[in-house]
C-alpha cells in the first residue's frame, strides 16, 4: 500500500495584531486534562470575560448562531445534508482513485472536519468551501442539519457500535469569537480543552494523538506527526468508529487460499470467504458490465454496498459512478439467492488532500485572508495541510473501520527584520533622489578619525 501523507485542526500564532473582542481562554495552573474532556475554565462561562464576541461583518460566511431559534430536525430531515455528503464522497473518489492502490477513506469525517473549519471561513473562502461541500447556506439550516446527523450516528441501534466525536484543542491564552465556539461545540457536539503547544507540544500532541486513538478503539494511531502542532494555536479534530457484524455470518471453515486478478495477467493469493447456501439472500442486481451486491450487517440498519466491474471495466465504471446511476442501481436490486465469494481485507490509509481539494474547487483556503471568523487573531490563517488517516477490516464475522481527518491551519509570518549593521568599513553616497545624481562620494575605514 502505497501511503499519500496524515482529526485536527492547526492554527498557529498570528505576529499581526487584529481588532475585535474575543472570547479568551485563560492559562490556568497545571496542564491539560490527558483525558481529553474540557476543563472547568472552558466550560464556566462565569469564569471568562463577557464582552461580545461577534467577529466583524464579512461579506459571507457564518455567523453566530442563535440558540434560541434553532429548531433540530428530525433524522428524517436530514436527505439534503446526506446527500451533499454522498455527493462530495463520489467526488473525492474521483480525486483519490488512480488504479493502483488500494483505496478507503471516510467522506463524513472529511465533510464534518470542513464543516467546522467552514463555521471560521469568510468571503470567498466560504464560498468556495460550500460550493466543493454543497453545505447549506442558511445557518440555521446548517447547523440543525449537522447536529441531528451527529446525533442520529450516535444514537446506536444496539446492534452495531458507530459512533463519531470532535473536539477542539486552544492553547492557553489565545482567542476565538464566541461565534465560532458557539457554531462547533452546540451544533457540532465539540468538546474543549487547554492545550500547552508553545511550552509542551509535544506533550500536547500526545493528548490530543491519545484522544483519537481512544475515540477510534485504538485503530488510528499517532494522527499527528511529531512537529506538527508546535505553538499551534487551535487543533479542531474529528474521529469516526464502526464495527459490526454480518447478519449473514460466513462460514470461516469455508474460507480458502484463491486466485485474487489484480490485472489483466496478474493474480495474487487471497483468502476467499464463501457463503453458498440456502440461506444465502442478498439484494443484487446486474446491468452492463457492473453487479451489485448489498451484504447487510445485523440489525439491518447498516450495510455494505458492493460495486463488482466486469473483467478489465473498472475505468469504465468509476467514470459511470454518480449519485443518479447509484439511486438507479440500487432501485433496481431485488433479494434473492447469490453464492458469494469475497476477500478477507483489512490495510490502512493514509492522504493529503491539499492539491485534490484546491482542484475541487477551494484554492482560496490555502493563502491567507479566508478564515478571520475564527478569531481576532485569525485574519492572516490559511490551510497549510489536510490529511486523512483510515483503516479497515473486513472477515467472516464483519466490518471494522475508523477514521480520522486533520485540517492544519498556519499564519502568515512577517519577513524576518534584516539587520544592517555597519561596524566595519563601507561606501556611502549622497544623491538626488529624482534623477540619481551622485552628489558627494565615499567611504569609511575609521569613523573616529
Amino acid at each position: 500500500m502505497k501511503l499519500k501523507t496524515a482529526l485536527a485542526i492547526i492554527l498557529v500564532p498570528c505576529l499581526i495584531a487584529a481588532g475585535g473582542a474575543a472570547f479568551w481562554l485563560p492559562h490556568p495552573a497545571g496542564q491539560a486534562n490527558p483525558d481529553g474532556k474540557a476543563p472547568a475554565t472552558t466550560q464556566d462561562q462565569s469564569a471568562l470575560p463577557q464582552t461580545p464576541t461577534t467577529p466583524p461583518s464579512q461579506p459571507a460566511g457564518p455567523q453566530e448562531p442563535d440558540t434560541n431559534q434553532t429548531a433540530i430536525p428530525e433524522p428524517g430531515d436530514l436527505g439534503g445534508l446526506i446527500k451533499a455528503s454522498n455527493r462530495f464522497a463520489l467526488d473525492m473518489y474521483s480525486e483519490l482513485a488512480n488504479g493502483q492502490d488500494n483505496l478507503f477513506f471516510s467522506p463524513y469525517s472529511i465533510f464534518t472536519a470542513l464543516g467546522m473549519t467552514y463555521e471560521g471561513a469568510v468571503g470567498k473562502t466560504a464560498e468556495e468551501l460550500r460550493s466543493v461541500f454543497n453545505y447549506p447556506a442558511d445557518n440555521e439550516t446548517r447547523w440543525a442539519l449537522f447536529k441531528a446527523l451527529i446525533d442520529t450516528i450516535n444514537m446506536g441501534d444496539g446492534k452495531s457500535n458507530l459512533s463519531t466525536a470532535n473536539a477542539l484543542w486552544v492553547q492557553y491564552g489565545y482567542p476565538l469569537y464566541e461565534s465560532f465556539l458557539n457554531a462547533t461545540t452546540k451544533y457540532y457536539d465539540a468538546n474543549v480543552s487547554n492545550v500547552d503547544t508553545g511550552g509542551d507540544p509535544e506533550g500536547a500532541r500526545a493528548i490530543i494523538n491519545g484522544w483519537v486513538e481512544n475515540r477510534t478503539n485504538g485503530k488510528i494511531k499517532d494522527l499527528l506527526p511529531k512537529g506538527s502542532i508546535d505553538n499551534a494555536r487551535l487543533i479542531l479534530t474529528n474521529a469516526i468508529y464502526f464495527k459490526a457484524n454480518w447478519l449473514l455470518a460466513f462460514n470461516r471453515t469455508k474460507t480458502r487460499e484463491m486466485a485474487f486478478h489484480t490485472g489483466p495477467n496478474s493474480t495474487v493469493q487471497a483468502s476467499m470467504m464463501v457463503r453458498n447456501d440456502e440461506k444465502s439472500r442478498y439484494n443484487y442486481t446486474k446491468t452492463d458490465g457492473l453487479q451489485l451486491l448489498e451484504m447487510l450487517y445485523a440489525g439491518e440498519k447498516y450495510s455494505m454496498l458492493v460495486l463488482l466491474p466486469g473483467d478489465n471495466e473498472m475505468g469504465t465504471s468509476e467514470t459511470s459512478l454518480t449519485l443518479e446511476k447509484l439511486r438507479e442501481w440500487k432501485q433496481n436490486m431485488t433479494e434473492q439467492r447469490v453464492d458469494v465469494l469475497f476477500p478477507k481485507f483489512r490495510f490502512d490509509t493514509v492522504y493529503q488532500l491539499n492539491g485534490n481539494l484546491s482542484d475541487m474547487g477551494m484554492p482560496s483556503a490555502f493563502s491567507p485572508g479566508g478564515f478571520s471568523g475564527i478569531g481576532p487573531l485569525a485574519s492572516s490563517l490559511y490551510i497549510s495541510g489536510i490529511f486523512h488517516k483510515a483503516f479497515v477490516a473486513v472477515d467472516e464475522e464483519g466490518t471494522e473501520a475508523a477514521a480520522a481527518t486533520a485540517v492544519s491551519f498556519k499564519d502568515c509570518v512577517e519577513p524576518a527584520v534584516p539587520s544592517f549593521n555597519a561596524d566595519h568599513p563601507f561606501i556611502f553616497l549622497i544623491q538626488e533622489r529624482e534623477t540619481g545624481n551622485i552628489l558627494f562620494m565615499g567611504k569609511v575605514l575609521d569613523p573616529t578619525k
